[in-house]
């Protein structure tokens, strides 16, 4: 992109726009009225497709999971070979915001574990500022160990412990994607929990230098550049610039454990559209991870902007269709 073609970027104030006052001690107010949350339905009467209940993860933390059975598993799912596979979804929010009872959270695992049809533990994990990465990492690393020992009867009964895989959603997908590495280096802890890949939607990276992506679509209003690069000034740790490895998964060579996703035969998917600032640094991850022997493959479509599946119902659609074949499927092909 030439100097002539690069757009200038608005003058857009991040916190006025995602309704946000960053206090004098560091901290963030966030205006419940804006980010609307959703109770969970655990009551099999009642009259919803897929029943959703909340877990502790950690008290201490006041960490917890929400799980979303699909309402025909309580028919048609007595046999242990008939479970459903586990997805364990990281939602977004750019380390900021959000929570597993946001709305938009909240009906997105309904729809995924209706279509896939799966069971889905959307975990949740502390926020930045007031817990910078690695917090989040942390955090969903522990829900995996919470998840593989527990006795709560919705995962006992109907999910498959040995079909499993981490998926997230943004800043989710940055998080799935470095939990990820970590539970790669922990599989016979995790035990009888067995990860068999990484659903990574349109996961939030970046880096000192622009990307194109990030150039070209500055100014999009529903996810501009200023809003990321406030979004990373909170979260990563105090000092550190965006090549940090928590941001730029580029940084020398790539992450060493990415080996360890290799041998344990882990499959990839990386889902994002063109019109997302962040598409760039989604391929240039794809390319790694090719590099590096991972089993993985780019699906990029074009328009599009940021979090597209969780408002535009044929986009969705497009992706449940793609998540459901990557489950099923041994091998990837099927998916390019």
């Amino acid at each position: 992109m030439s100097a002539q073609t690069v757009p200038q970027p608005l003058v857009i104030d991040p916190f006025k726009l995602l309704h946000l006052t960053l206090n004098p001690d560091g901290t963030l107010s966030r205006n419940p009225a804006v980010y609307l949350t959703v109770e969970a339905t655990p009551d099999p009467n009642h009259p919803t497709p897929v029943l959703s209940k909340d877990i502790p993860i950690n008290p201490s933390k006041s960490t917890r999971a929400r799980i979303y059975l699909p309402r025909q598993a309580l028919d048609f799912l007595s046999p242990p070979a008939t479970k459903l596979p586990l997805i364990v979804y990281y939602h977004g929010g750019g380390f900021i915001l959000s929570s597993v009872d946001s709305i938009y959270c909240h009906d997105f695992c309904v729809n995924i574990a209706a279509e896939i049809p799966a069971v889905i533990v959307s975990t949740g994990y502390r926020l930045a500022p007031e817990h910078r990465l690695p917090a989040a990492y942390d955090d969903a690393v522990e829900a995996l160990y919470s998840i593989k020992s527990s006795s709560e009867d919705w995962l006992v009964k109907y999910a498959d412990f040995s079909n499993c895989f981490l998926m997230g959603t943004s800043a989710g997908g940055n998080i799935a994607y470095h939990a990820g590495l970590r539970a790669a280096t922990v599989v016979d802890e995790l035990l009888p929990l067995r990860i068999r890949g990484l659903i990574l939607h349109q996961p939030f990276f970046s880096g000192v230098q622009r990307s194109g992506s990030e150039l070209r679509n500055m100014n999009v209003p529903v996810f501009p550049l200023a809003v990321a690069d406030m979004m990373w000034d909170l979260s990563l740790p105090a000092g550190a610039d965006r090549d940090h490895e928590f941001c730029n998964p580029m940084v020398e060579g790539g992450s060493k454990l990415l080996v360890k996703v290799k041998s344990e035969g882990w499959r990839v998917v990386i889902i994002g559209c063109e019109g997302d600032l962040l598409v760039d640094r989604q391929k240039e991850l794809v390319k790694l991870m090719e590099e590096k022997g991972v089993e993985v493959v780019g699906h990029f479509t074009v328009g599009g902007y940021h979090g597209v599946e969780l408002l535009d119902v044929s986009r969705a659609k497009a992706m449940y269709v793609i998540i459901k074949d990557f489950l099923s499927s041994p091998k990837l092909a099927t998916l390019a």
